[in-house]
């Protein structure tokens, strides 16, 4: 919580802590929504341009980092640390390594991944986001719409408000350093819900959880977020892998 909200007056603070739940939540449900909205209205690199700058513009209005202090440096290194691992947990089970060990590889994409059957026969066969298809302009709004703007939203819906909201309605009056396991696993199991690949989205959640609770600095799992997402995009465009993308 920012020095300002510790200094604010009583009523003033229950005021602003009523509604601090509109600017946590409203991006990341308007983000979903434009998800189906522009499904069939504009082809998917310009779908996902349109996503990324209307969902900007909200985050930027609306500001949910008004109760927050500012990036602790020193948490810098433990969000890319916390990145880097996640990133090599959501690919590890698909690469051409793990691919060697058939009965592993089918198991996890049949079980960890909410992949349609067809799709565990057959790669994806139209490459959405290849830049031969939609040219690099809308391939690179692709990488930093996911590295940037949706981990930002993300994480202030997820471990910002969503954990501590679990916790107690008044979620702003939660101590981010507060450790609770249900709320940690309710949280865990919901963002896994929203990622095709439940089980890296999974550990996804645990992680960017505890280092929140750990560090108490809400930007720490953005790192971590922006790190993953960032080097998630930069692995589908040196392998091809575009089905990461989806």
């Amino acid at each position: 919580m920012s020095d300002s909200a510790l200094t604010a007056d009583p009523a003033e603070e229950a005021a602003s802590h009523k509604d601090a739940w509109i600017p946590h939540v409203v991006p990341f449900l308007a983000w979903i929504f434009l998800m189906s909205m522009l499904d069939g209205v504009l082809d998917a690199g310009w779908k996902y341009a349109a996503r990324t700058f209307l969902c900007l513009g909200l985050l930027v209005y609306l500001r949910p980092w008004r109760w927050y202090s500012r990036l602790t440096l020193r948490n810098v290194p433990a969000g890319i640390a916390v990145g880097v691992f996640v990133f090599g947990f959501w690919i590890f089970f698909e690469t051409d390594f793990m691919s060697r060990f058939e009965g592993i590889h089918r198991l996890y994409l049949s079980v960890g991944t909410l992949m349609k059957p067809w799709e565990l026969i057959s790669p994806v066969q139209q490459i959405t986001y290849d830049p031969a298809q939609i040219g690099w302009p809308l391939t690179a709004i692709r990488l930093l719409g996911s590295a940037v703007v949706i981990a930002i939203i993300e994480e202030f819906f997820w471990r910002g408000w969503m954990y501590r909201w679990i916790i107690k309605e008044d979620f702003l009056s939660v101590d981010p350093g507060t450790l609770n396991w249900k709320a940690l696993l309710i949280m865990s199991l919901m963002f896994a819900s929203v990622h095709q690949r439940w089980l890296a989205g999974f550990a996804c959640g645990i992680c960017y959880g505890l280092l929140y609770i750990r560090t108490k600095d809400v930007w720490a799992p953005t790192i971590a977020h922006f790190t993953t997402n960032f080097l998630l995009g930069v692995y589908v465009l040196w392998s091809g892998k575009f089905e990461f993308w989806v």
